[in-house]
């Protein structure tokens, strides 16, 4: 029996009395519609299999079923599994449900490549009741011997469709293979069909089939303009369409083309971040929370680090390289547009890419004109300002260094250049810019002085 929607509460869905009022003091106290279709069900043990868009409240739709019906665990022998296909996306799960597991005497832990296996291992041997893993990295702590999977008897997938975009259909299936045989499964998808149909109808018995939103992502609420280009012209105009919208997500091809771009962004005026497989897992994490907070106005990426993001308040969506296909283009711009609110969808065109992109509107179900660019399309933010240096932040060339890519004698900002260094001491080295600094000289920084220069306001950029 469905209640109606604004008779429900959490304590209606069965949820325990201390995770209600924790969820009270977070200004929780309504359940989305996801929640109040999902949590009964999870809560009598019933395989679950939900289609709902990124966004929906899914994490406290699987969490709190979970919370309540997990069981207390032996070192090395968790007894709850939550499968995501990417790092960010398992940290924003273990960032919920954390604080949330305490409150009924549970801990959790965190899998994913990037992180260090040795602490992995020792908060495993300790004894870890819920896991929230990257299928990768676990099944390399498998072989290692580090954990067994026997002994999980809850067992949640979310995002299966993005885990059959980037390959992980063999790695689940080998996972949930190895799981206790009699267990509860509930997966989450924003779609039903193909691989995710497959698996649905080999692992999950007799399930629950709950449907919210729309079955894809809803193109209605974008504004979506096709801009022809010419390629010298491409990061001025994709600047310039972020100073007009606001904070934007920024797609780029190739891991390079990220750091490349947010290089060239930054040279003109905008403070962004950046987020590509390359990264290490802490330098993910502070691009993530950079953006979150609304530290930099645009977050440079690929599509498969930007998978799993979960962003509020996201103005625009600029596909400065072309994506794959019409799938990844919605999967793309549904960073923007979320919960009913507006949102601007730019794609930079070249010459070469127009019959391409005609190929990519049809597969995403759009069909727009490729014109000129016309910045009165565009709402009137007018983002102007060149960000303050930032000491702690570690030179965003690092991952081209390592690869002996980077531009020494790149023209910078007010006639400056930067200065590459040599040995200490040479021509280029630590002691020979910009006077000796160990003899009281100063370091010249984005062409003003870090010592005694006017220190600029940080705006946030929170819409």
């Amino acid at each position: 029996m469905h209640l109606m929607a604004s008779t429900v509460s959490f304590s209606d869905l069965g949820v325990e009395r201390c995770l209600v009022q924790a969820l009270d003091n977070k200004g929780i106290t309504e359940p989305f519609e996801v929640q109040r279709e999902a949590i009964p069900d999870g809560m009598l043990g019933r395989d679950v299999c939900c289609r709902a868009p990124t966004g929906s409240g899914k994490t406290l739709a699987f969490g709190l079923p979970l919370l309540s019906r997990c069981r207390r665990s032996r070192p090395k022998l968790p007894t709850s599994l939550i499968l995501t296909p990417t790092r960010e996306l398992a940290v924003q799960i273990y960032s919920v449900l954390t604080p949330l597991a305490a409150k009924v005497d549970l801990n959790v832990l965190a899998i994913y490549g990037g992180a260090s296996y040795r602490t992995q291992i020792r908060a495993l041997e300790r004894g870890v009741d819920i896991v929230v893993a990257c299928p990768g990295r676990l099944i390399d702590l498998m072989q290692k011997g580090s954990l067994s999977l026997e002994d999980v008897d809850i067992i949640i997938i979310d995002e299966a469709d993005r885990m059959a975009d980037m390959g992980f259909m063999k790695p689940v299936c080998d996972i949930l293979d190895r799981c206790y045989p009699e267990r509860q499964t509930i997966l989450f998808s924003a779609t039903l069909d193909d691989e995710v149909d497959d698996l649905v109808r080999r692992y999950l018995h007799d399930p629950v089939k709950i449907e919210v939103g729309p079955k894809e992502v809803s193109m209605d609420n974008m504004q979506h303009l096709f801009w022809l280009i010419r390629g010298p012209m491409k990061t001025k105009i994709a600047t310039e369409a972020v100073r007009k919208c606001g904070r934007s997500i920024v797609f780029c091809r190739t891991r390079a083309g990220v750091d490349r771009v947010g290089e060239e962004f930054e040279d003109n005026g905008l403070s962004v971040a950046t987020l590509h497989g390359g990264l290490s897992q802490r330098e993910r994490d502070r691009a993530m929370k950079r953006f979150k907070e609304g530290d930099c106005i645009a977050l440079i990426a690929t599509d498969v680090a930007a998978r799993g993001l979960d962003v509020e308040d996201v103005a625009s969506v600029i596909h400065y390289d072309p994506p794959e296909n019409g799938k990844a283009y919605k999967h793309r711009s549904g960073r923007t547009a979320r919960a009913g609110a507006q949102g601007t969808v730019i794609s930079l065109v070249q010459k070469p890419q127009r019959k391409a992109c005609q190929h990519i509107q049809r597969g995403a179900g759009i069909n727009y004109r490729i014109t000129p660019p016309d910045y009165s399309q565009l709402p009137d933010i007018e983002v102007g300002f060149f960000p303050p240096p930032d000491p702690k932040r570690k030179n965003r060339n690092q991952s081209s260094r390592r690869n002996g890519q980077r531009n020494h004698n790149r023209p910078q900002k007010n006639g400056g250049q930067r200065n590459g260094r040599g040995k200490r001491g040479g021509p280029h080295g630590r002691n020979q810019q910009n006077g000796n600094r160990r003899n009281g000289g100063t370091r010249n920084h984005r062409g003003g002085n870090r010592k005694g220069g006017k220190k600029s306001m940080k705006p946030n950029f929170r819409r």
